[in-house]
This record gives C-alpha cells, structure tokens and sequence, in this order.
C-alpha cells in the first residue's frame, strides 16, 4: 500500500470514524456491529486504491459502509434461514456444532462471492444454479432474451472463478 493512501485513510480515520460509527448504529441498533463495520469500512479503504481528491469524504464512507451493512444483513438471513432449517431436522439428524459452524462459514463465503455480483446477474446464477431453471425460463420469468441471461451467467460463472481462484 502506498504511503500517500495510509496517510489520507489514516486522515480519513481521525476525521470521520466517530460520523461513521453513529451511522452504522442507526442503522444496526447495536454500537459493538457498528463499531466493527466501521473498522472494516477503513480497511477496505486501506485496501483499495482511493479516488484522489475525495470531494465528498462522508458520502464515499456512507456508501462503502452502507454496502457492508447490506452484506451484515445477508449473512444474517443466510444464517437465519440456516438455523431454521436446521431446527426442523429431528435431534438424530443434528450436525455438530463444529458442521454448522463450517457450514455457516461456508455459506459465508459463498455470500461474500456473491455480494460481489450485480443484482440482475446474481438472480440470474441463483435461479439456474439453485433453482434448476433452464436459461429459457429464468429469461422468461424475469423479461429478458436467453442470449442476456447467457451474458449475465458468464459474467457470474467468470466472476466467482476470479474470487475463488484470484485469476
């Protein structure tokens, strides 16, 4: 990382950290969240390149920590909807504790993947790769040419290989 970029996250930090966490609390309701997505909201910055000069400093840190209260929430439900569907497994049937915490983190990762796709290409994956549907019917049922949905599965597929293999 370059010098320049930690000093101006560090400036960034110093100047607006507390603004930061405030949002995230009214948004989360709990100050310890807020107070790690804050923290991760800077070292996402620390690990990217910022756009120089930062005309809007709190708008850029407002979208950057309102994306990671979104994937916050996904994971939440993703783990919800887990839980549950553990709930209903009769007793013998149970995985250990150990499982469900590699499943959950498993589930994790494949949620980070996917955060990382457009909304339209995502649904698209989730309804071939979940869901079964052929490409005919994931374009009939969201109004679109089976050549698009083609486009936004090879951009997922070309995605998820990117983030599983760093290529």
């Amino acid at each position: 990382m370059p010098p320049a970029n930690r000093d101006a996250v560090g400036e960034l930090y110093s100047q607006h950290h507390s603004w930061v966490v405030t949002l995230l609390r009214s948004r989360l309701g709990n100050r310890e969240q807020a107070l790690d997505l804050a923290q991760d909201t800077f070292v996402r910055l620390l690990r990217s390149e910022l756009p120089a000069p930062l005309r809007e400093p709190r708008a850029y840190l407002a979208t950057i920590a309102g994306r990671l209260c979104l994937q916050h929430f996904r994971r939440q439900a993703l783990e919800r909807a887990y839980l549950e569907s553990l709930a209903r497994l009769e007793p013998a049937q149970q995985p250990s504790e150990e499982t469900r915490l590699m499943v959950l983190e498993a589930l994790d990762a494949v949620g980070q993947v996917l955060d990382g796709l457009g909304s339209r290409v995502r649904e698209v994956f989730l309804l071939s790769q979940l869901d079964g549907l052929t490409y005919a019917q994931i374009g009939e049922q969201l109004g679109l040419t089976v050549n698009v949905v083609q486009k936004a599965m090879l951009k997922a597929y070309r995605h998820c290989y990117a983030e599983v293999y760093g290529a």
